[in-house]
């Protein structure tokens, strides 16, 4: 009894201690409870979600699950959900359920070949894909496997026997990536079954359907050379899944593709956008779908004909609605997000449009917190257009006071600067720390048209650079911002934009920060893993002196080549385990300023990839970004 009282105290201190401060902090930031849907129970009364939380005094995450009615009220914690959502594991008569796991099929290990010396350390490779994201190859690859609904491991039967390909894909696939067939007699899986170097520069996955009476696979989709992900399908036993039409291009239009009668039809083909993610509706008539929009992510409805495919934009405002969790009758539960408010569950009624919110996990904190205002400005470019750029104002702003103000430059490269809510790159933390931030929707985001989207490939150093200095010049125009207070900060592709923008930014900028971003793209080149992606973007091989493309890129647009240019403050962050953008990107473009006698700083993380996960980690992070800033801003 006396254990309960005392942690009851401790979480109330704790709460009061978060509550009582007035600006977002670093430590407040990492204790906002994550929300996260998992779906409508099958009685469609209840929405289940579950809650992180982390403790910075005690460095432990709780994670607990949540019942709310769906037309709004108090939640009511669940320890078991197995009998209240539909289990999409089990197939359609309830005899069988999916699962995943790792089977060991090739001999990487020195101890594979090697088994006399069970304690080296060795990993030997015969060709490309040795290494992806975060982890090296160990021989093992993802497999799907079904069996009796109540069977042990040993008794599953793996649908890909032998076969040295993933399902679900990685480094990030999972239960997304395989389905039942709608008799049950059948499962469909997402595989790139490619090896070595053929894996490393394709995007080709393909749908396969294994039978499970004839225990033969057939590819469903062998005619399309980019991604096929996502089969779904409908009530009605119709497919549907997302395809992209180019091998090799990461970022190409998403589009859904839906079987109609034996004939496979583009529903978006002719809409000027990019799907991220979508369902059916109940009556297997329509899709509703997920895309980035003018700055924004928004849902759309599309209905399932072979002509007159118009998508409907069902919400608008100046947020994300992120995901779709479920849908009952009328209603719609999606996440929703903006710059000021990390992910809450709403509701999305499908006759009035009413977007209502249904969780209030975080409320308390925001309640007693200032907010930032963020403000939608259009810019003109260069070359004549207009571009959506993201203001994100002090709390308290006073147009009659001078701020500093940041650039911040998005990665991907064609990664959507949306109303999205950073635990790391988070715009309302550094508007509390006093900074105006300007975010453009540069050249090579979605949201804005396939053109504006496409441009930025095998141009990085050209017209969206035009367009991040488009920027900070129009913003400087204010009499509030502080022109000799000026900064440009970025991760990934941003951290590229930031060592790129040291050379040739003329003296605007007192300071720069990059994170994880490409600084030699020679070395780049040799040491990436998913070389689709440099494969693309960057033209092909820094040695193929008859590309033209790549050769530009490789000589115009390499920070690498102008560091000698170079003369403003910089902090450079860098993983240990990115092998996106591996560590001696970072390493190389630390020593080239040191070297210079440029104030300089490295900060080092070992076991982080190519973001920050530790919570302890993000918080230095956070602590030594507003640190740099203070002593060269």
């Amino acid at each position: 009894m006396m254990r309960s009282i005392l942690l009851f105290f401790l979480f109330v201190l704790t709460i009061n201690q978060m509550t009582a401060q007035k600006m977002m902090t670093p430590e407040l930031l990492v204790q906002l409870g994550k929300v996260s849907g998992k779906g409508i129970t099958k009685d469609t009364k209840n929405v289940i979600y579950t809650v992180s939380t982390y403790n910075l005094k005690t460095d432990t995450t709780t994670k607990k699950t949540f019942s709310i009615p769906l037309e709004g009220g108090s939640p009511t914690e669940i320890k078991d959900v197995s009998n209240l959502l539909v289990d999409t594991n089990i197939s359609p008569d309830g005899s069988f359920k999916l699962t995943s796991k790792e089977v060991k099929l090739e001999n990487v290990l020195g101890v594979d070949v090697h088994n006399d010396v069970p304690k080296s350390n060795v990993k030997i490779y015969n060709a490309l894909n040795y290494r992806h994201w975060d982890t090296w190859s160990d021989g093992t690859f993802n497999h799907v496997f079904y069996g009796a609904v109540n069977a042990s491991d040993y008794e599953l039967i793996d649908i890909m026997p032998n076969e040295p390909y993933d399902s679900p894909q990685k480094p990030f696939g999972g239960s997304e990536d395989y389905c039942w067939g709608p008799d049950g007699k059948s499962i469909l899986y997402v595989s790139k079954k490619l090896s070595g170097t053929a894996y490393a520069t394709s995007t080709n996955t393909n749908i396969y359907e294994y039978n499970l009476v004839t225990k033969k696979t057939v590819n469903l989709t062998p005619d399309n050379k980019g991604y096929d992900t996502q089969p779904s399908f409908s009530s009605k036993g119709q497919l549907a899944w997302l395809q992209m039409k180019r091998d090799g291009y990461e970022a190409d239009k998403n589009d859904i593709i839906v079987d109609i009668d034996g004939v496979q039809v583009n529903l978006t083909e002719g809409w000027d956008g990019t799907v991220n993610s979508f369902v059916w509706n109940e009556k297997g008539n329509a899709i509703y779908f997920i895309a980035p929009v003018d700055g924004t992510v928004q849902l759309f409805e599309i209905e399932i004909s072979t002509k007159n495919k118009v998508p409907k934009q069902l919400t608008n405002g100046q947020f994300d609605v992120s995901g779709i969790v479920g849908q009952a009758k009328n209603t719609l539960v999606v996440n929703r997000r903006d710059m000021n408010h990390a992910v809450e569950l709403y509701t999305y009624h499908l006759k009035s449009g009413e977007l209502k919110q249904l969780t209030h996990v975080n409320d308390e904190v925001y309640n007693s917190i200032e907010l930032s205002t963020v403000e939608k400005r259009m810019v003109t470019t260069t070359d004549g257009k207009e571009m959506v750029s993201w203001v994100i104002y002090p709390p308290n702003f006073d147009p009659s006071k001078k701020y500093p103000t940041l650039l911040y430059c998005q990665g991907g490269p064609q990664g959507a600067l949306s109303q999205f809510y950073s635990f790391r790159w988070n715009f309302q933390i550094m508007a509390a720390h006093g900074y105006i931030v300007i975010a453009p929707n540069r050249r090579g985001m979605p949201g804005h048209g396939v053109e504006w989207n496409e441009q930025i490939s095998k141009d990085y150093g050209g017209q969206n650079m035009k367009d991040y200095l488009a920027a900070i010049d129009d913003i400087s125009k204010e009499e509030y911002v502080d022109t000799n207070r000026l900064g440009a900060v970025g991760a990934s592709y941003g951290g590229f934009s930031v060592f790129y923008l040291a050379a040739i930014h003329n003296n605007r900028f007192k300071s720069f920060i990059a994170h994880d971003g490409m600084f030699n793209l020679r070395s780049m080149y040799g040491t990436t893993e998913e070389l689709f992606f440099v494969n693309w973007d960057l033209g092909g091989p820094y040695w193929d002196t008859s590309n033209a493309a790549a050769q530009k890129t490789f000589e115009q647009f390499n920070p690498a080549n102008f560091v000698s240019k170079w003369n403003t403050p910089i902090l450079i962050i860098q993983g240990g385990k990115d092998y996106r953008v591996p560590i001696g990107q970072g390493l190389e473009a630390f020593q080239a300023a040191q070297l210079q006698g440029i104030k300089s700083r490295l900060l080092y993380f070992p076991e982080e990839n190519h973001w920050v996960l530790n919570p302890q980690n993000s918080i230095v992070w956070q602590r030594e970004f507003f640190k740099w800033l203070k002593e060269t801003l």
